[in-house]
């Protein structure tokens, strides 16, 4: 594999061989160069590798982290929602309802922060060696997988302490994960690229996700929304990634393929999307960042 590692600005670059390896600055909305994600696969692990390393370095807990997030939210959501206010739960133990639908919320939440924070976290690696920077963001929203892990673990403990036992449903399971790490890797392109010139997305961007959270039926069933609202409701991705882990663990009703389409659909579009305009003004990025 050719290493490319060149110390040019993208913005004025001017076409550059190395080791028979062509560069050209992109332009336009086609040219997105996706081959270059293989040339440059081992600098994606490492990577994704330094992302989960700087997050626990010095930490007393360490990767416990990954499982105090979920489970400390679990634990206020049952005794205030479960208990207090009386949300339905669709028949199932509130905790392990709730925890189902928070192990991926997390991850989404995750890998979307991560995502949308990398190019400016990674300023100094971005002005000066060329590769991909689609890779910042994708290596980011890659990294929160491991914390996800780690806190499945504990809900198949609590399953276990429930006596919930999958069915042949659960084969679904990698679909609804790789939809939530899409969603958050489309939201977080997008993010990216707007924040190397506008910095205050970083503030916005925990105001989005603690909005997210109560416009996903995380805390309560979906099967509250009224019937007529269900496809407009899954043009949020997580709807459909929540509803399809309660689906695949715990039993639960089959979401309507109408909202799973409605939440790939959405994915789709934001990812087709982000990707294209990210390629359109990453040359700038050097300059601006």
């Amino acid at each position: 594999m050719t290493r490319a590692w060149f110390k040019a600005r993208d913005a004025q670059a001017a076409p550059l061989t190395h080791g028979g390896v062509l560069l050209v600055p992109t332009e336009g909305w086609v040219s997105l160069r996706l081959g270059e994600f293989w040339v440059f696969r081992e600098l994606l692990y490492f990577l994704v590798w330094r992302d989960v390393m700087v997050r626990y370095k010095q930490a007393v807990l360490g990767a416990a982290w990954a499982i105090i997030q979920p489970v400390a939210t679990m634990i206020v959501f049952t005794v205030v929602f479960g208990r207090l206010a009386g949300m339905p739960s669709d028949g199932l133990p509130y905790s392990v309802f709730t925890l189902t639908a928070l192990i991926p919320w997390t991850l989404f939440a995750t890998a979307l922060t991560q995502a949308g924070n990398s190019m400016v976290s990674n300023q100094n690696l971005v002005a000066k060696v060329y590769f991909p920077r689609l890779i910042i963001p994708l290596a980011a929203a890659l990294a929160a997988l491991v914390d996800f892990l780690i806190a499945f673990v504990v809900l198949i403990a609590l399953m276990t302490y429930y006596r919930v036992i999958p069915d042949r449903a659960v084969l679904a399971l990698p679909y609804f994960v790789s939809l939530a790490v899409a969603g958050a890797l489309a939201a977080g392109i997008w993010l990216a690229a707007l924040n190397v010139r506008y910095r205050d997305v970083k503030h916005m961007i925990p105001f989005l996700v603690q909005f997210g959270l109560f416009v996903t039926p995380v805390a309560y069933a979906s099967s509250i929304v009224p019937q007529q609202w269900r496809v407009l409701y899954g043009l949020n991705p997580m709807v459909g990634v929540v509803d399809g882990f309660r689906w695949c663990l715990l039993g639960a009703a089959q979401p309507p393929m109408q909202m799973i389409g409605a939440s790939t659909l959405a994915v789709a579009i934001l990812l087709v999307t982000g990707i294209a305009y990210f390629r359109r003004v990453e040359n700038t990025f050097a300059d601006v960042i």
